[in-house]
């Protein structure tokens, strides 16, 4: 819906609000001016309770006129006793004392019955038309009294509404003079709300792979930190060991075939990937080599723990650790063919994969 057109349809609306409140306002309602004299009244004869004794009309708590009525009909009914009686009285004195005596017979008497009987019907009818009236008074007025509330509710929230409209106007003609054309629409903040997740999903994404590469990076700075440890602290005691041999072999040579043969030695570590080796004993040997299995980015370590017969090259048993693969017919083969060498590559070329 355009803007003008939804103007002019809350402009409709807030004046068919404002003419139903001046209506209510301005209409003679018997419910207001009821309580209004109620209030009066019971004020009046809270002061004065004697006035009700008095027959100020008028209404007060139910209770107490409740009482006052029933001690009135009491009163009534006695003094209309007391009418009859002496009506009766004073008819039989006048009879009595008449020279002429009055004609009453039984047709007379049954008139007399028929009209009161007629009367009577009558009053009964009355009594209960009246009765009826008070439980409809009774059955309404709460449905009335309701009903003005309800009315007098709606009446407050419409003026309200139209109190909040009009603000809402104000503030409205505020904004658009505070951000003039082009302004941003709905459709257009969705739209631009929607690149802007795209493009944090991209950034989270290239954050969450920056993190890893800088985690990988630790990792490797870590890795070649304690290596560089290692390596100063074998260059230290070879030094240490060279210094030694130097005080100990008067030919300069012996120096440069040291350092030829640990260069051979660790290139040859290299080459194979020979992590460390230990002689545990006489006829016993630890090997230590470190792998690189095909498509992972883990190095894995594989041990060899040879055992030979004492006192011959002969392989009497094999142990291998740090492999996931059963490579006991590998190891089986090469010891019945005394093949150190080729268990080895033989080990190794299965832990590549």
């Amino acid at each position: 819906m355009a803007p003008g057109a939804m103007d002019i349809d809350n402009s409709g609306k807030l004046d068919a609000a404002r003419a139903l409140l001046n209506r209510l306002e301005g209409a003679t309602l018997n419910i207001v001016e009821d309580q209004t004299r109620f209030d009066t009244l019971q004020s009046t004869l809270a002061k004065e309770p004697g006035l009700l004794s008095e027959g100020v009309a008028g209404t007060t708590d139910p209770a107490i006129v409740a009482a006052e009525v029933a001690s009135q009909i009491s009163f009534l009914r006695n003094l209309k006793f007391q009418y009859l009686e002496q009506k009766a009285k004073d008819q039989y004195v006048k009879t009595i004392v008449s020279d002429e005596a009055p004609n009453i017979n039984a047709d007379d008497n049954e008139l007399l019955r028929i009209e009161n009987d007629k009367k009577k019907e009558l009053l009964t009818a009355a009594k209960a038309r009246l009765a009826e009236n008070y439980s409809d008074v009774r059955t309404l007025a709460p449905l009335v009294e309701q009903d003005y509330n309800k009315a007098k509710a709606l009446t407050q929230e419409a003026a309200a509404l139209a109190s909040k409209i009009l603000d809402a106007r104000l503030t409205l003609t505020r904004l658009r003079q505070a951000h003039p054309h082009p302004r941003l629409t709905i459709p257009a903040a969705t739209a631009q709300l929607d690149d802007q997740i795209v493009e944090m999903q991209q950034l989270d994404d290239e954050l969450q792979q920056v993190n890893e590469q800088v985690d990988s990076v630790k990792e490797r700075v870590k890795a070649g930190a304690v290596e560089v440890e290692r390596l100063r602290v074998e260059r230290a005691e070879l030094e240490r060991q060279v210094n030694a041999g130097q005080k100990e072999v008067q030919d300069g040579r012996v120096v440069g075939l040291y350092d030829w043969y640990t260069a051979s030695l660790a290139l040859h570590r290299t080459l194979l990937s020979l992590e460390s080796a230990h002689s545990e004993s006489e006829n016993e040997l630890h090997l230590t080599y470190t792998v690189s299995p095909h498509g992972a980015t883990e190095k894995r370590q594989v041990f060899f723990k040879l055992l030979f017969m004492p006192n011959s090259r002969l392989l009497s048993e094999v142990q291998v650790e740090g492999l996931t693969e059963d490579v006991e017919d590998v190891v089986g083969a090469h010891l019945q063919a005394n093949d150190v060498p080729g268990l080895i590559g033989a080990v190794l070329a299965r832990a590549r994969g």
